[in-house]
Order: structure tokens, then C-alpha cells, then sequence
């Protein structure tokens, strides 16, 4: 007596029917009854594309539904560590305290909402760059010319030293003012535009052209062979800043406004001076430019390159105050504010310092200076220092807020 194959439940062949898209291979068993032949298939079938829309709608909103379970179970977690830390805070203290907190938060989050809408709305401050870029183009305060392909390009002897090995050698066989020097280039293929574009890249970091010889792997090898290789511009201008080699001008102070008017004065007053570079305070400054043309219209630049000494520039310490003289100049050479030096050095005084003693006033606050400094940068038309200390001085205000939120606290 026979048997059908089909007519086995387990069987791993397939199943025919009246429908061809109704085939389906079935294996296995999971379940067993008393009927039949003794047990009952349910059967797990290995063909997902005809699974019921419905069951699947069903099984995706049910895992959807628990991914939002855990994350509301975490966002609870959060918000319980919260307040129960702010219940703790608060639990000793007075109701007009916890008034004053809370003025204090609304007080910092209107400030720093005003600072965004400041950032907003003010012109973007030029950068290191741009006004480097600048310098190169329009020539201030130029004290060497470079003679290549029968053509002049005067440039900044201090700069080029400090951006490029072989300037630095080349340039110290000829150290008078307004030399001459004619350029000898070894590497194949360089002609006027290309040498501009090279001492571009010097002044700001960049080519400023586009040029497909920039893009030759070969050319810029023998480049980097004759003149070697410079690092970023950030950290040669902090190295001139540091060392202020081929310095050309120095920064005097002074109360005698009759003696600033007439750029003089005795040694005694002028013990404090502070180096720098006269290509670099005109190019970040407009009231430095100003004044240094001045001087060459006047004719007293000649006398100073006659006797080749530097240029010195006696500041009235009423409205410049000694100490922030370093802080600026750090801003001109490197884009960064950095008001620990106005406190580094004891020695560093200036008179507006000592008519407070005299008077008895107390130190002045850091956010008290960054404003000071705010409106010295005006005055300068120093717009980045200007846009720096405007952030800073907003900073140091909400950190005030928050340091009398901490002594309250600790009362």
C-alpha cells in the first residue's frame, strides 16, 4: 500500500496547489495533536513576500513605540538628576535669594542673546590675513625692493625674513635701508607673475592667483629646495612678535601732551618703550598708518633713516595706558586677545594706575579693562581687537553673574 509523498506534513517538497504564486517550501514542526497521523504541523514558511501588510504595520509601530519608551525613560532620568540637584541647591536658601538666582539666569541669557545679535549685526572684522594681503598690495612703510626680470617689487625686509630661510640669508647681506637687491632664481619656469604670486604666498599664506604651475609637484619641490619651506603664517608672525627682529619703531609713553605733540622728550619718560614693526601697526591700524604718513610728509622719516634709528612714537598714557600697550600689539601680530599679560608682570605700570592708588581706588575688575580696552581698540580703529574684547568684556560680565551666584550660594 502506497503512500503519497505530498500527504506528509514534514516533507521538504513542495506543496502544488491551484495557484502557482501560491507555492511555498515549508520545513519543520513546532506542535502535535491527536489527529491524523498523530500530529499536527505548524509549519514556518521560507517566502516573507507575502507576509500580511497589517502584520507588518503592527510589528514596525511596535518597535517604534519602544524606542520611544526608552528615550522618554532616559529623558526622565535627565530631567529627575536635574532637579533633584537643583532641589538640593536651593534647599537652604531664602526666597529672595532664589528670586536674585533667577534674575541672574535671565540677566546672562538676555546678555548672550545681545552678544549673538551684536555678532549679527556688526561689519565682519578684517583679519590677519586680509590686512596682510593688503600690506603686500599697497606697499606701507616698504624699507627693501626686490629686483626680478628687470622689474621692482618692494616689500618688508622683517617679514620676509621671518616667513622664508632664504630671504632671512639673503636679506642680511644687504641690511641698509632701501636696498636694492637683484634676484637670482635657480628654479626653472618662473617668470614675474608667478615670483608676485610667490611672495603673496609669504605675506598672507596664499598664491592669490590661479595658476596651473602651482599644481606641478615637480616645480614645487625645487621651490621648497631653493627657498625652503615656511611654516603657517600664524606661528611666523608670533615668532616675529616674539623676537621682533628688523624691529623699525618703538612705542613711548608719556603724560606731557605738548611733548607727544612734538614726538620728543627726555630719556626719563621714555624708559618704557615696547618694539615693533612699522609694516605691521599700519597695516592693522588706521591711526598708525595716518600718523607714520604723516611723518614722511614732514620729512622727519628721512632723518630717522639718515641716522638709521628707529622710528619712535610717543603715546599719550592718558589716553593709551601703558599696559595695554603689549595686549595690543599681541592682537596686531597674532589675531588673539589674551589679557593675562596685563597682570604677568608686576613691573609693567602705567600712570593711570598710579593717580588710582593716590586716589584710593580700588583695582580695576577684568571686565572694567576689557571695556577700557574696547574703547582704547576704537580709537585705534583696531577693529578685530575692537570685536575681540567686545566678546570678552560680554563674557566676563556673565561670568561675574555667575561668580556672585556661587558666593551667594556659599553665604
Amino acid at each position: 500500500m502506497g503512500a503519497n509523498a505530498s500527504n506528509y506534513p514534514h516533507s521538504c517538497s513542495p506543496r502544488v496547489g491551484g495557484n502557482s504564486q501560491a507555492q511555498q517550501t515549508f520545513i519543520g514542526t513546532s506542535s502535535y495533536s491527536q489527529q491524523g497521523y498523530g500530529c499536527e504541523s505548524k509549519l514556518y514558511s521560507l517566502d516573507h513576500g507575502h507576509e500580511k501588510p497589517q502584520d507588518k504595520k503592527k510589528r514596525t509601530s511596535g518597535l517604534a513605540t519602544l524606542k520611544k519608551k526608552f528615550i522618554k525613560r532616559r529623558k526622565s532620568n535627565r530631567s529627575a538628576d536635574h532637579a533633584k540637584q537643583m532641589r538640593e541647591l536651593l534647599s537652604g536658601w531664602d526666597v529672595r535669594d532664589v528670586n536674585a538666582l533667577v534674575e541672574e539666569y535671565e540677566g546672562t541669557s538676555a546678555l548672550k542673546e545681545l552678544s549673538l545679535q551684536a555678532s549679527l549685526a556688526r561689519p565682519e572684522a578684517r583679519t590677519l590675513q586680509k590686512d596682510m594681503a593688503d600690506l603686500y598690495e599697497y606697499k606701507y612703510c616698504t624699507d627693501v625692493d626686490l629686483i626680478f626680470q628687470e622689474t621692482c617689487f618692494p616689500v618688508h625686509r622683517a617679514i620676509l625674513a621671518a616667513r622664508c630661510p632664504f630671504f632671512k640669508t639673503l636679506l642680511s647681506s644687504s641690511p641698509e635701508y632701501g636696498a636694492e637687491i637683484i634676484m637670482d632664481i635657480n628654479t626653472a619656469g618662473i617668470d614675474m607673475p608667478m615670483f608676485s604670486a610667490l611672495l603673496h604666498y609669504l605675506y598672507t599664506g596664499e598664491f592669490g592667483m590661479e595658476d596651473s604651475r602651482f599644481q606641478n609637484v615637480d616645480i614645487l619641490v625645487q621651490l621648497s629646495e631653493e627657498f625652503g619651506t615656511p611654516n603657517s603664517l600664524d606661528v611666523d608672525m608670533r615668532g616675529l612678535f616674539d623676537y621682533m627682529c628688523y624691529y623699525d619703531v618703538v612705542l613711548s609713553f608719556s603724560s606731557d601732551s605738548e611733548l607727544v605733540e612734538a614726538f620728543g622728550g627726555n630719556q626719563n619718560c621714555l624708559d618704557e618703550e615696547l618694539k615693533a614693526h612699522k609694516a605691521i601697526i599700519s597695516a592693522r591700524s588706521p591711526f598708525f598708518r595716518n600718523l607714520l604718513q604723516r611723518r614722511i610728509r614732514t620729512g622727519e622719516e628721512i632723518t630717522d633713516r639718515t641716522l638709521r634709528t628707529p622710528t619712535r612714537i610717543i603715546l599719550d598714557e592718558s589716553i593709551i595706558p601703558k599696559k595695554y600697550a603689549k595686549v595690543i600689539l599681541h592682537c596686531m601680530y597674532t589675531d588673539m586677545v589674551d589679557l593675562s599679560v596685563l597682570h604677568c608682570s608686576p613691573s609693567v605700570g602705567s600712570l593711570s594706575e598710579v593717580q588710582a592708588l593716590v586716589a584710593g581706588k580700588p583695582n580695576m575688575t577684568r571686565a572694567e579693562e576689557a571695556m577700557e580696552l574696547y574703547h582704547i581698540a576704537l580709537f585705534l580703529e583696531f577693529n578685530m581687537l575692537a570685536q575681540e574684547e567686545s566678546t570678552v568684556s560680554k563674557l566676563l560680565c556673565a561670568a561675574q553673574l555667575s561668580n556672585s551666584c556661587v558666593l551667594r550660594q556659599s553665604y
